[in-house]
Order: structure tokens, then sequence, then C-alpha cells
């Protein structure tokens, strides 16, 4: 039996592996009800929708999550979950950092990755990733329904 919650294995996977942050929100929001909105899968979610955001372009919500995140997990050890959440932290400080000056517009956008520590977790990872069908990040909006339609529709306009 794992000591790990399957969908937070799959939350890493989806982050790390294929970058699919609107999935990693997805499957980390149902533990995060799950577990009585425990802060910090709130803190690991909202990065993964704050980075979901800025690599859309949505830098305004973007920093807002990711600032959000960084509130929740900084109180946390350095090693939690058999994650380095202190680099994890970091280097969201750093784009919270960035997005917060007055350029930006210009801040690349950068995939980030969190570091796994613990031998069992990494295992447990490498045995999901198997059954796990990788998913193309940003491929997740919806495809149907009325705000889809009016979306397409208002394009198909421009055209003319």
């Amino acid at each position: 039996m794992s000591i790990y919650e399957p969908l937070y294995v799959d939350y890493l996977i989806y982050f790390n592996r294929d970058q699919d942050y609107f999935e990693c929100h997805e499957v980390l929001e149902e533990l995060w009800l799950e577990r009585n909105r425990d802060s910090l899968y709130k803190g690991l979610l909202q990065i993964a929708v704050g980075l979901y955001h800025f690599r859309n372009g949505n830098l305004r919500g973007g920093t807002m999550m990711l600032q959000s995140s960084l509130d929740l997990l900084e109180p946390y050890p350095a090693t939690v979950l058999g994650i380095d959440l202190e680099v994890l932290v970091r280097n969201v400080q750093e784009i919270v950092k960035q997005l917060s000056g007055s350029d930006a517009q210009s801040v690349t956008y950068r995939d980030l990755s969190i570091r796994i520590v613990d031998e069992v977790l990494e295992q447990e990872i490498s045995r999901r990733s198997l059954e796990l069908k990788p998913n193309i990040p940003q491929r997740r909006s919806p495809t149907r329904g009325r705000i889809y339609e009016e979306k397409m529709k208002a394009m198909d306009q421009r055209k003319r």
C-alpha cells in the first residue's frame, strides 16, 4: 500500500512530465477537497493555476495565484510530502518578483519542476507514469458548449 495519495502522484506526473497545469489543478483539487481543504495541497494547486495563467498571458491572474501559493507554502518545512518544497517556493518567489516588476510584460514564461527527494515517491511516480497517458498541455479548454460556440462565432465573424 502506498504512503502517497494516488491523486498527489498524478499531480506530480502532470506537473513534471507533462507541464499540464490545468490537469494538475483538476486532480489536486479533488484531493484538497477530500483532505478538508488542506493548505499544503491548496498551495501546490495554486502554483499550477498560477503557471497556467502565466503561460496563457494572464500575468495579473498568474501573479495573484502564485503569490497566494507562497502565502500558504512558506510556513511549511523545506522537505514535505517527498518533495523539495524549499526550492519550489524559491522558484515561485523569483517568478512573482519578476512579474511584479515594472517590465512584467517582458518576462519570459518558463515551466517549473518539482524536485522529488523521497525514493519511495520516485518509484511510485515511475510506476504510475507507465499507466498515466501523457497529456498535451493547454489543450484542455472547452471544445463544446455555449461559450465555445460564441467564441468560434466571433472568430468567424472577424475573418469576414
